[in-house]
């Protein structure tokens, strides 16, 4: 099974990629399964989020063109803070998402990669205040599949490399909670894209979800350009085994499916 689980289209507020020519790249590199996931971050007024009806609309079109040959999953990301838990909840409860991706893109409505966030912090305090407020996010919202690219604060650390020892107290309990919860854990390749050091989430963390039980993985190359669809996916499979991993996930309506590695 060769499954990408995090790919945007111009359904995204950063994307002007089409659909269909997703699917086309799909086709082409011999992917079994692709799950759309466009962003919906609310709180930030300058966001364009995903037309929800637009969307599955189109997505609903792609399935009936190209039925038997690629599986397509009606996907989304949210990206939740506490204070507008509520607003997810009412989108989940209208719409029929097959996999949603809990992702943490901003604290008190100011996004990470802006920059503005991290004005006059330390580089402790920027983590601390990134993975608690995925933590108490996590706490209030439930209806995901699986948590987005973990350690992704990493991309927009200005102050360069930070040990995960350092953190490892919140990681563990946001590790423990989505198992808790019966949630799994994606593995972003975008890392490679952005020049980091280690996968996203890192080989520490995934290592530690592994002890903790941890079962569900899905592998997402986070694509916003159809070059980068199943990016490096060979290679990060590999480096899964290593650490241990015997399964990676796909979603229908919102259940995992378990495949060898």
């Amino acid at each position: 099974m060769l499954a990408d689980y995090h790919v945007h289209t111009y359904y995204s507020d950063d994307c002007q990629c089409p659909m269909e020519d997703m699917i086309q790249a799909a086709l082409r590199i011999g992917l079994d399964e692709i799950a759309f996931t466009e962003h919906v971050d609310y709180g930030v007024i300058t966001v364009q989020n995903c037309d929800y009806d637009a969307y599955l609309e189109e997505l609903a079109r792609m399935r009936h063109t190209y039925h038997g040959q690629l599986t397509i999953r009606a996907g989304i990301e949210f990206g939740v803070q506490p204070h507008t838990a509520e607003q997810f909840e009412q989108a989940f409860a209208a719409y029929p998402f097959d996999f949603v991706i809990l992702s943490n893109h901003q604290t008190d409505d100011e996004e990470y990669w802006r920059g503005n966030f991290q004005v006059g912090k330390t580089q402790d305090e920027i983590h601390r205040a990134y993975y608690t407020t995925t933590l108490e996010t996590m706490r209030r919202y439930k209806n995901y599949s699986v948590l987005g690219h973990i350690d992704m604060i990493k991309r927009y650390d200005q102050f360069g490399e930070y040990s995960d020892d350092n953190i490892m107290d919140l990681i563990d309990a946001i590790l423990q909670q989505a198992i808790a919860d019966g949630k799994g854990i994606e593995v972003n390749t975008s890392c490679f894209k952005y020049g980091l050091p280690d996968l996203t989430p890192s080989r520490r963390i995934l290592r530690r979800y592994r002890e903790l039980g941890g079962e569900i993985l899905t592998m997402g190359s986070d694509a916003h350009e159809t070059r980068y669809l199943a990016d490096h996916f060979q290679q990060t499979r590999d480096m899964l085994r290593i650490l241990g991993f015997r399964w990676l996930c796909t979603f229908e309506k919102m259940q995992p499916q378990f495949h060898v590695l």
